[in-house]
């Protein structure tokens, strides 16, 4: 059996749907299961590991979501269990998914700067995850080596965060072009919020996600997105679950990379932002 759990304070997003039909698919191959479970922080997800490995319900489990000094590694070590970190360190020694989340957000940012913008904004995840600070450091660098200027407002990935600080984005002068949103709910929140403040998408703003899911491309206009391939990011995560359970050497499997997706919510910017 295998495990997935997330530190959530609310319901399964859909990368994590799609995560958890790649998981899945592969190990029902064999015979194996996914337990899912959603918690709402680290402790209770500590917890939730002690409690499975003293009843023994799972083999391994995954971790996702990894923050600075992040105990879980330490625990799951302390209890014999075998943990897949997604997005783990290489160097490590631990069983690693990898995915460069730097090189997808340069990606994002250099499509953006190749259609002419300049100001460009990016509503991100919560800045305590690995991810989010690796994604933050290519932001800044690749809008400063295009001679343009960024601006970045932290969101929880929650629609109602990313409607929030759309507004607040806007709000500036010279406002952003562009925006790029960490994932897919708060990008089609913040669509409607720029939409309800008269503005024309993409011919007054341009607008990007991360992942594409159904939700990026039923809105009006659908959204551009940085696309990876989550459902089969689930499939070689399944497979490295399968080798720790088997007794194998820690390995670190790569994912693969992120591409744009152009749609109808990008292009070039007006002459005037004010």
């Amino acid at each position: 059996m295998a495990l997935l759990s997330m530190d959530d304070g609310g319901g399964l997003e859909p990368f994590y749907a799609s995560l958890l039909a790649g998981l899945e698919e592969e190990l029902d191959r064999f015979g194996g299961t996914v337990f899912l479970q959603i918690v709402p922080d680290l402790e209770a997800e500590i917890l939730a590991y002690r409690r499975w490995v003293a009843e023994g319900l799972v083999d391994v489990v995954v971790v996702s979501d990894l923050v600075e000094g992040d105990p879980r590694p330490a625990v799951c070590a302390e209890l014999g269990l075998p943990a897949v970190h997604i997005g783990g360190e290489a160097g490590s020694g631990a069983w690693v998914v990898d995915y460069d989340n730097a090189a997808a957000m340069r990606s994002a940012v250099e499509y953006l700067t190749r259609l002419g913008h300049q100001h460009i904004g990016w509503v991100s995840g919560p800045d305590r995850y690995r991810h989010t600070q690796a994604r933050a450091g290519a932001f800044t660098e690749t809008v400063t080596a295009a001679g343009g200027e960024g601006v970045r407002r932290e969101g929880d990935y929650g629609a109602a965060s990313g409607s929030g600080l759309t507004v607040e984005l806007l709000a500036l002068d010279p406002r952003p072009t562009a925006l790029v949103y960490d994932n897919d709910l708060m990008a089609v929140a913040g669509l409607a919020a720029a939409q309800e403040q008269g503005l024309a998408v993409p011919q007054d703003l341009s607008i990007l996600a991360w992942d594409d899911s159904a939700n990026s491309r039923i809105c009006h206009p659908p959204l551009s997105v940085v696309s990876r391939d989550v459902h089969e990011l689930g499939v070689i995560t399944a497979g490295v679950l399968l080798r720790a359970v088997r007794g194998e050497e820690p390995v670190v499997q790569t994912s693969p990379g992120a591409q744009v997706v152009a749609r109808a919510s990008t292009g070039p910017p007006l002459t005037s932002v004010r």
